[in-house]
């Protein structure tokens, strides 16, 4: 690329030449003052210039992930971050670690982002080297070291009282505890939805630079152990040296539990394997494990189907941490006795945590301190987030009071929330259930929405026009793409009803629809004999033009990508991004029937004229697509 500033020349003198002529036409109109067309006239100026600005801002960004074969787009504000970050060693090279925070600016008329670290740096140079420096002087200073750059139109330093945004100057550690079934438990379709909406949170937060760390608490400790394992004595004798062919472990588990409850030998047994088990007895840890790997393989099935990448630390990681987190609580006087229980009252919470039993044993309010405490203080996490049933929130809420309590974070500097959801509905508006009233499997539910993807591909008669293989990919894009649009699409605060038929329909808010749109923007260019190479040169040399009104309306749905994004990072509302995607989709196909994009030969049907910066506008679309794709976990195709 050349000169960045004479690139901003060229394109303003082009941009002054189009108001000129455009005034001009408008002269030219009979009396334009009684039409009153004036003042309109210059707002129209003014959102015009914005817009093609910021249009190139994007168009330019979008050049850069193809130039760098990046997964992610250029991150704007990481961009001006570094911009920023330069300026201010510039200005102050002996500054160590200086406060950096670059954010969206929530009022559009002071400009597009704000840099608030005049304030904070001000603070620093007290503390650190007793210097009082007025705020002002340090923008203007941070405002003259600014270097050249493909970004900034123009800076303007705020008035006092503006508020300051601490940002770290670290990249931030997240940890999101999502999925969590139970050893020996089918998963069911709560776990579906912890599944699906912990992924998306992840991928959110890993598209904008955050390190994040993916966790899955299984259920993987506790009486039930004993039982199984004394029921595994009993039916595979031999299970230290031959492996047992246990094929259904949903079968086994309810086989033991009918022993247990109905035997009072085996009872007896199982709670003396429990106790072998937690003496971490050799042979019992080798029953444990076996168990546990069965279940493991079990539920790696689902997320191979989901492409889900977790890293399973189960409930027996934190036994040990437990006996130290109890003892803490003691050491600060924060245990009282109850009936033999030993309890701990948070304030302004009605209901205390058992942190140990009558019997001694611990809890889940134990185990779940000290996996607080753990990702506190040893994974040092700046965002911890629980995805699981909004059921579960009274207790995450007095959790997270006791921490708060003993000192482990302040939630003004740490970020650790409850994303609760709730519960999957039938067609019949109650509990998913199968028709014999047991959980739904979840194999099962993906094998059922794989059949049903196939039935609707080939009543689209793709079967025939697409090969063995993209028939194959496209069925397992629309089936699980479709599960889980279907469940992001919702507000995940609110039940939702499953239904294949809905989330299959390929007309409005869908992953189907969606997916077809897609497929069908990526074919644009195709169709016009556009290759990679062509789009990228064209995007060095090309301005986008905004005269037609659906052109207008796209650029300014294109360009709220970034604060689309911004909000989900502060609410947690993916519905919000499923949403977008809907409204960028139609909206490109208003402009698709209204703009030509290629114009083509009547008789030839040849393309004769192809509009360049159109293209841009449809290649900017799919990739915004593609990004939201991405955070939502969809794997697009090519042909559909």
């Amino acid at each position: 690329m050349g000169d960045p500033v004479a690139e901003y020349s060229s394109r303003l003198q082009q941009q002054e030449q189009e108001i000129h002529s455009l005034t001009a036409e408008i002269e030219s109109l009979k009396n334009p003052q009684s039409l009153g067309l004036s003042s309109h006239l210059d707002g129209l100026r003014e959102e015009n210039a914005k817009l093609k600005y910021r249009l190139n801002i994007l168009k330019r960004s979008l050049q850069e992930e193809r130039s760098q074969c990046s997964k992610t787009m250029m991150n704007i504000n990481q961009r001006l971050q570094e911009i920023f970050g330069e300026a201010i060693r510039e200005a102050w090279p002996d500054l160590e670690n200086p406060p950096l925070a670059v954010t969206p600016n929530q009022q559009a008329k002071f400009g597009d982002y704000q840099c608030n670290s005049a304030m904070a740096m001000a603070q620093v140079m007290m503390k650190s080297k007793g210097l009082k420096v007025n705020p002002r002087e340090i923008a203007e200073k941070i405002q003259q070291n600014i270097p050249d750059n493909e970004l900034i139109e123009k800076t303007e330093i705020a008035g006092p009282g503006f508020k300051i945004l601490h940002a770290v100057c670290h990249r931030a550690h997240v940890v999101v505890d999502f999925s969590s079934p139970n050893i020996a438990k089918e998963m069911h379709v709560g776990h579906l939805r912890s599944t699906i909406i912990g992924d998306s949170m992840c991928r959110l937060f890993e598209f904008l630079g955050y390190d994040v760390l993916r966790l899955n608490h299984v259920g993987d400790w506790g009486t039930q152990f004993g039982m199984l394992i004394a029921h595994l004595q009993d039916k595979f004798p031999n299970y230290l040296t031959v492996s047992p062919p246990i094929g259904d472990l949903q079968a086994f588990y309810k086989e033991s539990k009918k022993r247990f409850d109905e035997e009072e030998d085996f009872k007896k047994r199982a709670y003396q394997c429990v106790v072998k088990l937690q003496s971490k007895d050799p042979a019992f840890i080798k029953g444990w494990n076996l168990i546990c790997d069965v279940s493991r393989n079990e539920f790696q099935k689902v997320y191979n189907c989901l492409d889900i990448q977790i890293i399973e630390r189960g409930e027996s990681f934190y036994q040990e941490k437990m006996i130290a987190v109890v003892k803490e609580f003691e050491a600060k006087g924060l245990v009282e006795m109850d009936e033999g229980r030993k309890i701990v009252f948070a304030p302004g919470q009605q209901i205390p945590l058992t942190v140990v039993k009558s019997d001694g044993g611990y809890t889940y309010d134990t185990s779940d301190l000290a996996a607080l405490r753990q990702r506190l203080f040893d994974e040092k996490a700046d965002i911890i987030i629980y995805v699981t049933d909004s059921g579960q929130g009274t207790h995450f809420q007095v959790v997270f009071a006791a921490a708060q309590m003993i000192g482990w974070y302040d939630p003004k500097v740490t970020r650790v929330e409850h994303a609760g959801f709730g519960v999957v509905l039938g067609e019949d508006k109650k509990k998913f259930k199968t028709r014999s009233g047991d959980t739904v499997r979840l194999m099962d539910l993906l094998d059922e929405g794989l059949k049903r993807s196939m039935d609707k591909l080939k009543e689209k008669d793709r079967d025939k026009v697409l090969s063995t293989e993209e028939l194959t990919k496209a069925q397992h894009s629309v089936a699980f793409g479709c599960i889980k649009y279907a469940d992001l699409s919702h507000n995940r605060i609110n039940d939702y009803v499953f239904s294949f038929d809905k989330m299959l329909d390929d007309r409005g808010n869908t992953a189907a629809y969606l997916l077809y749109a897609f497929t069908r923007i990526r074919s644009i260019a195709r169709l016009a004999n556009i290759d990679e190479v062509a789009l990228r040169k064209a995007a060095e040399t090309t301005d986008v033009l905004l005269q037609h009104d659906k052109e207008w309306k796209l650029g300014k749905c294109l360009i709220r990508f970034p604060e689309i994004l911004q909000k989900i990072l502060d609410d947690l509302l993916l519905h919000t991004l499923c949403d977008y995607l809907y409204e960028l989709a139609t909206t490109f196909t208003e402009f698709y029937d209204s703009c030509y994009c290629i114009e083509k030969d009547r008789q030839t049907g040849e393309v004769v004229k192809v509009n360049m910066w159109r293209m841009l506008l449809c290649d900017a679309t799919a990739a915004i697509m593609a990004k939201g794709f991405d955070i939502l976990g969809i794997n697009p195709v090519s042909r559909m």
